[in-house]
């Protein structure tokens, strides 16, 4: 059975999750504030947990950057800040993912499973992935159907299909691929992924393995 920690100071979001997580046949533990949350994210040892930032002692990020000190389990966060910033700050952290408030609880719980694969997948070890017709092996570095990829394609699509499901940061991006004084250079990632979908894409135009989300990075859906 999945575990899974929620983490928000409203009542009624915990009551709400609680239902529908349990419904499912996921273990749930609850927190109200981040200090519960490091305590119980140490000891319930949870598969993920569901995260809101506006906690009454210590900010979501700074509980987001707790876990991340000894674990690298997912992190979902589910918050009432729309802003791309905080989004941008809160993935940057090491959140796997950010939904916000008000939620859709089947996108809600579409996300979780999507984190949780990812999860799953690490503990397995990844080789070859499917993306449309094509199988890419990350060991030999090769792609099915005599694909060429360049060498910083080949970079950031590991980088993507070493995080499955989660959504990886624009600023994560440009700065393992070209470091830290390219952090503007956001057009370099428009391009190299354009590049990536018209080679494995079934349809580039409406891609459905690399997809782009607006202002804040991109994402390996499997």
């Amino acid at each position: 059975m999945t575990r899974v920690l929620v983490v928000d100071d409203e009542p009624q979001i915990l009551r709400a999750l609680r239902i529908n997580l349990a419904a499912r046949h996921y273990e749930v533990a609850e927190a109200a504030d981040g200090g519960e949350a490091l305590r119980l994210a140490a000891e319930f040892r949870p598969d993920v947990v569901v995260l809101d930032l506006g906690l009454p002692d210590i900010d979501g990020v700074d509980v987001i950057h707790g876990i991340r000190g000894w674990s690298s389990m997912p992190i979902l966060v589910l918050s009432g800040r729309a802003g791309n910033q905080d989004k941008v700050e809160a993935l940057d952290a090491g959140a796997d993912d950010y939904v916000t408030k008000p939620f859709n609880i089947e996108e809600l719980l579409a996300r979780l499973r999507a984190v949780t694969r990812r999860s799953v997948l690490h503990e397995e070890g990844l080789s070859k992935i499917k993306i449309g017709d094509h199988l890419v092996d990350l060991t030999s570095k090769t792609v099915s159907g005599d694909v060429r990829l360049t060498p910083t394609e080949w970079h950031i699509l590991q980088i993507l299909l070493h995080n499955p499901g989660k959504l990886v940061s624009q600023r994560q991006l440009l700065t393992e691929v070209w470091g830290t004084k390219y952090l503007r250079e956001t057009h370099y990632l428009r391009q190299y992924l354009g590049q990536l979908r018209r080679k494995l894409e079934r349809d580039p135009a409406h891609p459905v393995h690399l997809i782009t989300e607006p202002g804040m990075g991109y994402r390996f859906q499997p």
